[in-house]
């Protein structure tokens, strides 16, 4: 009785789709010591309607609208869920795209900052060329558009609007790094490095 009880880590990964997230995640949760819970995008989209997807997982571009009001409530419940895992002692790995290219600006990433104020968070902007985005995804037989439209607009625009206003405590790119080499520099980071800031910078960021 009586003792603190120890936070959680938490280490957000902020990228475009194919940028190679998630197969960090999985090294993290295989590798590092602890338990490691993932708390990213994909699995809150995997517990959403049906008919409100894509919720959380919107891209950029405010093309559903119908939609769009959802998606600030879905993603202050994420981190408040991260939130309660770090407190609880926890470890906790996010994959997620961050952007407010909505049909307005709804400023989610300040909020999320905000709500894991006095929680260790490490926000880590994983960089991927779009060649090799693409290339990823005809790998996986998603429709890449014809080639009057390559790259596809959307993909475009998670491009260009997923790293703003890239405030990183730490970047990897995918392309020159394997998972297994991204996920050790997280390691020696968390190691060797100050406590992380970026989240508490974006807390104010927008205020």
């Amino acid at each position: 009785m009586g003792q603190t009880q120890e936070l959680g880590q938490i280490i957000i990964l902020n990228g475009v789709p194919r940028s190679g997230k998630s197969s960090i995640v999985a090294v993290i949760q295989e590798t590092f010591d602890g338990l490691w819970m993932n708390l990213g995008v994909d699995r809150f989209m995997q517990m959403t309607p049906a008919r409100y997807l894509p919720g959380i997982g919107l891209r950029p571009g405010g093309e559903r609208q119908d939609i769009e009001p959802l998606v600030p409530i879905l993603y202050s419940a994420m981190y408040e869920s991260i939130a309660a895992h770090s407190r609880l002692g926890l470890n906790v790995v996010v994959d997620v795209g961050h952007h407010d290219a909505y049909a307005i600006e709804r400023g989610i990433l300040a909020d999320s900052a905000r709500r894991l104020k006095g929680l260790p968070v490490l926000f880590v902007g994983v960089y991927c060329p779009i060649e090799i985005v693409m290339e990823r995804r005809q790998n996986t037989g998603w429709n890449v558009g014809s080639t009057s439209d390559f790259p596809p607009h959307p993909v475009q625009l998670w491009q260009r609007e997923v790293h703003i206003p890239g405030i990183y405590d730490l970047e990897v790119d995918t392309s020159l790094l394997s998972p297994g080499a991204c996920a050790e520099m997280i390691r020696q980071y968390l190691a060797d490095s100050p406590a992380p800031s970026a989240f508490q910078r974006l807390a104010t960021h927008y205020t």
